[in-house]
């Protein structure tokens, strides 16, 4: 599904254990303006509600044998993370095979499976042990990159923004509540390409698990409800052409697919 059926000018969340919470930046009541500026939002499973997207963070080399296959030492080194820009989610209904296109400037356009932790309460210098009490719920998503772009401008030692924040890069299921799954630290984590396996491993081999990602991120910026975190990827990111079909799982929610076009 487009993720423009996602964007409404108002908030739609209205009830529930979202209701009432005031995004940072968002006015109960929007003023008048020139222009309609859209907002991001994602279902929830099992109900009328949608998700508002604030911010969407991602943690880098999350998986010791992906850190090695990226070049870097995997030995509990501080975590890092970098962010999207929430309309580059692209939405995608359980049980669909969605367009996703293939973007402008790369000719190494590489998939990333991931886990999505999303947060329903927010703040600062969380403790790991309490860090799970402010997970609304989970996702699964595909972090898309540019490889070749990201590859160039580190090699530059310039910011690789453009080779992670683009158009369609942060594609996501529906939100799924903690009440529906419990809490992810462990199980099988897979990607096929073509119905070829080529990501395989098991969430319990983050590095930092959800926890202690929340507890982290929460020292350098303040979180918020509605802050989605994309939890890193296993080994074996490799690149798709159009015409490829990607399939995701992840044991407990079902499965994300996209065709490139």
């Amino acid at each position: 599904m487009d993720r423009r059926h996602f964007f409404q000018n108002t908030a739609l969340v209205t009830s529930g254990a979202l209701a009432g919470c005031a995004l940072p930046g968002v006015a109960q009541n929007k003023p008048r303006t020139p222009f309609a500026v859209a907002d991001t939002y994602l279902p929830i499973v099992g109900t009328d509600e949608l998700f508002p997207v604030r911010r969407i963070y991602c943690i880098g080399r999350n998986y010791a044998a992906h850190a090695r296959e990226m070049g870097s030492d995997p030995n509990r080194e501080p975590p890092f993370f970098f962010q999207k820009p929430t309309d580059a989610i692209q939405h995608v209904p359980a049980g669909t095979v969605a367009d996703h296109p293939y973007p402008t400037l790369t000719k190494n356009y590489h998939y990333e499976a991931e886990l999505v932790a999303c947060l329903g309460k927010g703040g600062k210098s969380i403790p790991a042990e309490k860090a799970l009490e402010h997970v609304f719920g989970y996702s699964l998503g595909l972090d898309m990159t540019r490889r070749d772009l990201q590859r160039a401008m580190g090699d530059q030692k310039k910011p690789w923004e453009i080779g992670k924040s683009f158009d369609h890069s942060a594609v996501v299921g529906a939100v799924h509540t903690v009440a529906q799954t419990g809490h992810f630290t462990q199980g099988a984590i897979w990607l096929k390409v073509n119905g070829q396996l080529k990501q395989n491993a098991n969430l319990n081999q983050m590095i930092w698990n959800v926890a202690e990602q929340i507890s982290k991120l929460s020292e350098a910026n303040e979180l918020f409800p509605g802050d989605i975190i994309y939890c890193g990827t296993p080994e074996n990111v490799g690149p798709v052409v159009r015409g490829d079909v990607i399939e995701m799982h992840i044991d407990g929610l079902p499965n994300l697919s996209v065709k490139i076009v």
